[in-house]
């Protein structure tokens, strides 16, 4: 258990903020290449591809200054660290690499700020760091206990079953236990999976985590659709995507943890009975999205639902029979498609409503497609950050409050908040 942090050094840890602000990822790069290098079984934790990005130590540093700037009212981190906790429970983090990584960060910190780390500072640090660390552990704790209670702990072998094309550049995995064991935990609609595969060119394991892209069936096996990216660098974005879809066949194994994750939706939740759901979506950022409206679908709940998607091209677009075909057997659900560029084939109400042109919220009616009169409806978006940040912005300028809208983020750290 940590040790009380003192009024004192709260004081001090605020006031370290602006220090944070102006060498955060200094410390943090410094964090994770001494941390790495010392500890290097770390490798199978941390993404390479972040790590060359340079997004995990900026997603840090945000992170560390976030806790520095609120220590005294933490309530307002509560978003950051269930999504954090969920993350690092489906990368199988344990209560002991906590004080590895305090003595590492406290220690960097030391490195970069020199003498202006003074005794206090570095004193208040190691008490906060220890207040935060508990923090964690206690949630993730509640979350290995439940997923324990599934019959699950660790990772576990799967099987290949199917390989599916979604699209020109998305196909669906099917992925049944090894062992045979089931049923399969369900999972809550827009939840994921880590995948965890060696990487021969690395020398290492590196994980990934997929979004499951239908709803829960009958425990049978569990379907991430996994999109392919033209990048040849061993580090680069999508290694572990790529592989999957250049490397491995039906019938090859792959490890997989409980499925984790704070982004989803309840269908079973009687108390959001007739609200409006509106799923905004580009490219694979649709995965999650299916699997919440097939789950409100098969659910027998009638809610309103829009389904709202921009693709490159009808070719590039995931999913897209399925929706037309959940749009005609389900009144109380729409969909409007968004394509960049189309093709000779492509015929408006078929593949497409809106051709030659980017996702434009203001194109769409805001009754029947946003429910802008409805102060209930909620909006789930998932795609590139700078998409969603931008849909976000559009829907709090017709009036929608940021409170009732959810974003899914397929990188390390979190959405900017503007």
């Amino acid at each position: 258990m940590a040790a009380p942090i003192t009024p004192e050094q709260i004081a001090i840890v605020k006031a370290t903020a602006p220090v944070l602000k102006e060498h955060g990822v200094t410390i943090t790069t410094t964090f994770y290449n001494n941390l790495i290098g010392d500890v290097p079984a770390l490798h199978n934790f941390f993404s390479t591809t972040s790590q060359t990005t340079g997004r995990q130590p900026r997603a840090l540093a945000g992170a560390v200054l976030n806790y520095a700037t609120y220590i005294d009212d933490l309530p307002k981190l509560t978003h950051a660290v269930e999504r954090i906790a969920h993350k690092h429970v489906s990368l199988q983090v344990t209560p002991e690499q906590y004080d590895i990584v305090g003595k590492y960060l406290i220690q960097a910190i030391g490195q970069v700020l020199g003498d202006a780390a003074t005794a206090e500072i570095v004193d208040a640090w190691i008490a906060a760091y220890g207040v935060l660390a508990q923090v964690f552990i206690n949630r993730e704790g509640e979350m290995y206990k439940s997923n324990a209670a599934d019959g699950w702990v660790g990772w576990r072998k799967f099987r290949i079953a199917q390989k599916v094309p979604e699209s020109s550049t998305i196909t669906s995995f099917y992925l049944v236990p090894s062992d045979g064991a089931t049923p399969l935990p369900k999972y809550l609609p827009g939840q994921y999976v880590s995948l965890q595969v060696p990487v021969p060119e690395l020398g290492y394991l590196q994980s990934r985590q997929y979004s499951l892209s239908e709803a829960p069936r009958k425990g049978e096996y569990y379907r991430v659709s996994v999109k392919r990216e033209e990048t040849l660098e061993p580090s680069a974005p999508a290694l572990v995507s790529n592989m999957l879809h250049d490397k491995y066949a039906v019938g090859d194994e792959v490890e997989l943890s409980h499925p984790q994750g704070e982004f989803f939706v309840d269908p079973q939740d009687a108390s959001k009975e007739g609200v409006p759901v509106v799923l905004v979506s580009a490219g694979v950022g649709a995965t999650p999205l299916k699997a919440i409206l097939d789950s409100l679908v098969s659910s027998g709940a009638k809610r309103p639902a829009s389904w709202i998607h921009s693709s490159r091209s009808s070719a590039a677009q995931p999913f897209a029979d399925d929706i037309r075909r959940i749009c005609r057997e389900n009144e109380n659900v729409s969909a409007n498609v968004f394509l960049r560029t189309l093709g000779p084939e492509d015929r408006a109400g078929v593949h497409y409503e809106f051709g030659d042109m980017r996702l434009d919220l203001a194109k769409l009616d805001k009754d029947r497609d946003l429910f802008l009169g409805d102060s209930r409806a909620e909006y789930y978006i998932c795609g590139p950050e700078a998409f969603m940040v931008d849909v976000r912005r559009t829907l709090v300028e017709l009036g929608v409050d940021k409170s009732r809208i959810s974003l899914e983020l397929f990188a390390t750290g979190d959405v900017s908040n503007e």
